[in-house]
């Protein structure tokens, strides 16, 4: 009997052994965070030291591990920082796939980042911007609509809007701001100093790196100014003003301190949607 239960041991063994083997079964690939990976590309080009944007490392060393085995990317480089070199080795890769203008800007998007993981990640919590639409008058894209109606919701009333996305040379004093998505800008001729500090805050809540600029500021009047954080369709200075607003500086050139309504903790959409 002892000798029957070895066998059947050894037996058993074996062929957990065999299950274990199994020719084309592969082990589940790792999966590289979107919304992550688009936050610390904002925020770490912007950075005066080599910080990392919390949450991001693993997701973001996947992709930089991807771009490496496209000799984009020098090794040493393969950190888990999102910085300005890594920006480039993705804008490079983005060119090789065709993409020109914002689509080759270094801000990851889905089908860029799916391309680039085939076979070594795959990608979750996926951003997309939607498709174009017009709302108050001017375009703007499906996720930046849907955000800005819920601050106006939070707001109690709608506002009026003067610039929207997609407006390449639209306004000289933008700095190409307002060239891709997630932005916008709206008018407070009706609002007081404390609706328009309010509304900024509203906006702030719900995913935007809000300011309200004055014409001390520049060659513009008195207005709100809004930026989508993680919109994957942002051009380059708008990306630049959500790492300005997440390391607390006003946006603009002289990279100030940021003189808008605290909010505290600093959320993306997804974030604010998930409460």
């Amino acid at each position: 009997m002892l000798r029957k239960l070895a066998v059947l041991t050894a037996g058993a063994a074996a062929a957990a052994t065999v299950a274990v083997a199994v020719p084309g079964v592969a082990a589940a690939l790792p999966a590289a965070n979107m919304e992550a990976v688009l936050l610390a590309a904002q925020i770490d080009p912007q950075r005066a030291d080599s910080t990392q944007t919390p949450g991001a490392h693993d997701s973001v060393l996947l992709v930089e591990k991807a771009l490496q085995a496209k000799g984009l990317l020098d090794a040493k480089y393969v950190d888990g920082y999102f910085g300005t070199t890594t920006i480039d080795a993705y804008s490079k890769y983005q060119k090789s796939l065709g993409y020109t203008g914002i689509d080759a800007s270094g801000l990851p998007g889905k089908t860029s980042l799916e391309k680039l993981g085939s076979g070594q990640y795959t990608v979750s919590n996926v951003v997309s911007a939607g498709s174009h639409v017009t709302y108050h008058g001017v375009t703007l894209n499906t996720r930046t609509k849907a955000m800005l109606q819920a601050a106006e919701k939070l707001f109690g009333k709608d506002v009026g809007l003067t610039q929207g996305s997609y407006n390449p040379g639209g306004v000289g004093a933008s700095a190409g701001t307002h060239d891709g998505g997630g932005a916008f800008d709206v008018s407070v001729a009706n609002m007081s100093s404390a609706t328009r500090t309010e509304f900024a805050k509203d906006l702030r809540k719900v995913g935007f790196a809000a300011w309200v600029r004055t014409p001390s500021q520049g060659d513009w009047g008195y207005h709100i100014h809004a930026i989508a954080v993680n919109d994957p369709d942002l051009s380059s200075g708008a990306q630049h003003q959500v790492g300005a607003y997440y390391l607390g500086q006003n946006g603009l050139a002289n990279h100030g301190k940021d003189d808008g309504p605290a909010v505290n903790p600093k959320l993306t959409w997804e974030q604010y949607q998930r409460g």
